[in-house]
């Protein structure tokens, strides 16, 4: 399938789902083919965390992590031709990928004060678009739990770990493997911290992406959104 769903999409699609799983580059493609803003919220806890580095704090002190983040100014573009995240005014869109900032964000982004802030600022810039793409954590399960379509996406570890060694421009067998060690890592955690822990809204459709193409799960969310929408009405 190819083109728009419809030019006049309204509503809200969430795409939730572990690293690895090709959420980010889906979520700009559908927002693209639909016209639609786009908004990251794993940019904002990863820009929150290198206000936490750049501050010398250690990301398990929650304490002093909230602290941080409460005073940081935290910016985020919401176009899908244009990647927007800036700290107090100082572009990290580049550094919010490095391996720094993926150490640390797991034990950042744990923390509630931290989530309830961002929280607020993810709903005020979802309310300010007609139709927008969200991608995240628990963008299903907390930030829009009404939202038009809710779609989880995951893969198979080994997949999730090719993928994301291609876009670092890993290429050695040991430095995958550590990859994969590392995507596991981040799992567990993010899938049991206490607060909004990762994992499928109840309403949610599975999209399994390890035997697909970029292109085809697209297609696949574009699909959902059609018979979201057309239900709704």
């Amino acid at each position: 399938m190819s083109g728009d769903v419809s030019s006049g999409f309204l509503g809200q699609i969430t795409l939730d789902g572990p690293s690895g799983t090709g959420k980010s580059s889906v979520a700009r493609s559908v927002a693209a083919r639909l016209g639609a803003a786009y908004l990251d919220t794993g940019a904002m806890y990863r820009a929150a965390t290198v206000a936490v580095l750049d501050a010398g704090i250690d990301p398990e002190d929650a304490e002093a992590v909230a602290r941080v983040v409460a005073e940081a100014r935290i910016e985020v573009g919401t176009s899908a031709g244009t990647e927007l995240v800036e700290v107090d005014g100082v572009d990290v869109a580049v550094r919010i990928r490095g391996a720094e900032v993926t150490r640390a964000v797991s034990a950042v982004s744990a923390v509630p004060a931290v989530r309830r802030r961002l929280v607020d600022q993810q709903r005020a810039l979802v309310e300010a678009a007609d139709a927008v793409v969200v991608e995240g954590r628990d963008i299903g399960t907390v930030v829009l739990p009404d939202a038009t379509l809710k779609v989880y996406l995951t893969a198979a570890p080994e997949a999730r770990a090719q993928r994301r060694a291609a876009q670092l421009g890993l290429r050695t067998a040991d430095e995958v493997a550590a990859l994969a060690v590392d995507l596991r890592r981040r799992d567990e955690y993010d899938s049991s911290r206490a607060d909004s822990p990762l994992r499928p809204a109840a309403d949610a459709v599975v999209v399994d992406s390890t035997d697909l193409s970029q292109e085809g799960v697209v297609d696949r969310v574009v699909e959902l959104a059609r018979s979201a929408v057309g239900a709704r009405r």
